[in-house]
């Protein structure tokens, strides 16, 4: 029997979850609603496979798939996503992610991820791997794609209304790496302040609205 620990903040998703992995004869040992939970509970559960949802409260689910690696680079992660951009699949995947799932696919696509990434095997959804493909055929990149792996967490933290102080405290650093990767998002991405930030990650479905 596969052992899964699911991570999302929402009560009633990782219930539907656990509701349909059981019927799969899949075992959830362990839950967490934070990226933060998570990383504490993985040393102790030792799951097969980590379910992660990439937008929560707090680090999120990028920056706890990056802690896990680092705790244990041998972690099976299957990353979960409401957004259909093409740089969280990315930046995820090259975190150490195994999988990549949307949210929107078919529930018996959860299973067959599952049970694809506690067998060491890549997975993703056929959606997310033609956008993937498509992008890169036509050049369409994201604009998050020039900034550094760091650059991208504040960014992203930037975006959803969290302060310098906040974000420094969620990543561990300093407010003055804060703000000098905040200087260099900026420029990278022509905006001048916090709220344009927010429109160009809306814009290209980095966060929701």
């Amino acid at each position: 029997m596969i052992r899964v620990m699911l991570v999302d903040d929402h009560a009633l998703v990782r219930m539907g979850f656990r509701m349909l992995l059981a019927d799969a004869q899949v075992e959830v040992v362990a839950e967490a609603e934070s990226g933060e939970e998570a990383c504490i509970a993985y040393p102790r559960v030792q799951p097969d496979v980590v379910v992660m949802d990439l937008s929560m409260p707090g680090m999120g689910g990028l920056e706890a798939v990056r802690r896990l690696i680092a705790q244990d680079p041998k972690a099976r992660v299957l990353a979960l996503s409401a957004h259909e951009d093409t740089a969280h699949p990315r930046r995820v995947l090259r975190a150490g992610a195994l999988g990549y799932l949307t949210k929107r696919s078919a529930p018996e696509a959860l299973i067959q991820a599952v049970t694809a990434v506690a067998r060491g095997q890549r997975y993703m959804d056929a959606g997310t791997a033609q956008a993937l493909a498509l992008a890169q055929i036509e050049g369409d990149a994201s604009p998050a794609d020039m900034l550094s792996e760091r650059e991208f967490s504040v960014f992203i933290q930037l975006a959803r209304g969290q302060s310098v102080a906040q974000i420094a405290e969620t990543l561990v650093i300093s407010p003055s790496t804060v703000g000098t990767h905040l200087y260099h998002v900026k420029q990278k991405l022509g905006a001048s302040n916090q709220s344009e930030l927010t429109l160009v990650a809306l814009r290209w479905g980095l966060i929701q609205a």
